[in-house]
């Protein structure tokens, strides 16, 4: 984004959101996933055997309903699902995704870029009917659009005639991005985490009475390192 910035041209960038990313995986689109990535049988075998039959209940104020079955989606809360959800996502975007940086992914957060309106509207084209025609949805209040280093006109994107948010920063992955290419909040964030940090610890690093052994076993489960550095 800076490079762009130096250079005076434009960037379109997409941020992609999925609704329900993990409760709308198929369960056939799964197990092709799986084997289409080369799993093994057997493992495939297994994962298909924690899935089968599973079933839930739903609490409410007065009371839970009767268990029904569960046929769609992953886990929650299981620690195979973050892989599962890589697999499946890293096949149905085979076809659309292009290297970075014009395409980031990390499992549900997708960011498509292009150096024109046009090509960032028809990607995201592309992306909505090859997730949605294998069981994903793209959620259109959470979709956002930003264009860095915007000229007078630039126009907005539409996804199936439905006009994108539009937005001048987006935090994507915990860091703030900004549509002036410039990063100074990010910056503001991260000292105001250090000083937060050192604060957190700085009670017991700087007694004078505390032994180093326990300041340093503090230091190494509580404190966290750059930010001491501050």
């Amino acid at each position: 984004m800076e490079k762009y910035r130096d250079g005076q041209r434009e960037l379109h960038c997409v941020f992609v959101d999925l609704e329900k990313a993990y409760d709308r995986v198929p369960r056939e689109e799964l197990w092709y996933c799986m084997r289409k990535s080369g799993v093994a049988e057997k493992y495939v075998r297994v994962v298909q055997d924690m899935y089968e039959r599973s079933r839930t209940v739903v609490r409410c104020a007065v009371g839970q309903t009767e268990e029904f079955n569960v046929e769609v989606g992953l886990h929650q809360g299981s620690a195979l699902s973050p892989f599962l959800f890589a697999i499946v996502m890293d096949q149905l975007s085979e076809e659309v995704r292009q290297e970075s940086p014009w395409t980031m992914m990390f499992a549900d957060d997708i960011v498509i870029c292009s150096e024109s309106r046009e090509q960032v509207e028809e990607n995201l084209e592309r992306w909505r009917f090859a997730l949605e025609r294998r069981g994903m949805k793209v959620s259109r209040s959470k979709t956002e659009y930003m264009c860095v280093n915007e000229r007078e006109g630039s126009g907005t994107v539409r996804l199936q005639g439905e006009e994108v948010k539009k937005v001048q920063e987006f935090k994507y992955l915990g860091s703030t991005v900004q549509s002036n290419g410039e990063c100074g909040k990010e910056v503001k964030k991260r000292v105001q985490a250090g000083w937060n940090g050192w604060r957190k610890v700085s009670g017991v690093l700087c007694d004078q009475k505390i032994s180093v052994r326990i300041k340093g076993k503090v230091y190494r489960t509580v404190g966290d390192r750059p930010c001491c550095m501050v």
